[in-house]
């Protein structure tokens, strides 16, 4: 009896189905995992027309803005801080006529603003900030609200709807961006 040594079996562990497994997991996870998604900027483009004639404008309607791709701003032909370009543009906008140089009406005033393709992301959204926060206090003034107080207005509220209404009629939202420049190489 002790001359018998008994065998030893090896125990295998079946992997067979291992892989299926895997392949289920990786399928869960990848259907409930949600995958974030850039938002980007939130710009309305117009419909496009079948015919397009060109629109003539006075020089002195127009706002010229230019970004190069150093991130210099000229405004209308001197370089100007961003800090300084609300003030410049409410000044354009509500000039009503009264500038020889300046624009006629409120209807009338067009901001271009154009870009180099190296100018930086960060000052063009500044730029764009700066010239809605114009218009946004041009028409917070006209119905006699803070800017706050006029940011806070509900659009489903009908009396707030109207008052966003009359200072929209009164300070069109008027930017043409133009398209933007190479700057070689």
């Amino acid at each position: 009896m002790f001359g018998k040594k008994k065998k030893k079996q090896l125990t295998e562990v079946n992997a067979s189905s291992m892989a299926d497994i895997a392949f289920l997991l990786l399928i869960f996870f990848l259907v409930t995992t949600t995958v974030a998604s850039d938002k980007g900027l939130s710009i309305l483009l117009p419909p496009k027309l079948e015919t397009q004639e060109p629109v003539k404008f006075k020089e002195r309607n127009i706002f010229t803005v230019l970004i190069n791709s150093e991130n210099q701003m000229l405004v209308e032909g001197e370089l100007l801080d961003v800090r300084d370009l609300k003030e410049k543009a409410k000044k354009f906008i509500n000039n009503k006529g009264a500038d020889e140089t300046s624009s006629e009406s409120t209807e009338k005033a067009i901001i271009s603003l154009k870009t180099d393709r190296g100018t930086g992301y960060e000052l063009y959204i500044n730029v764009m900030d700066e010239l809605k926060r114009a218009y946004n206090e041009l028409r917070a003034e006209s119905v006699g609200l803070s800017l706050q107080e006029y940011n806070a207005l509900d659009a489903e509220d009908p009396e707030q709807k109207k008052l966003m209404d009359k200072s929209k009629l009164e300070y069109p939202l008027q930017i043409s961006e133009a398209e933007p420049t190479d700057i070689g190489g």
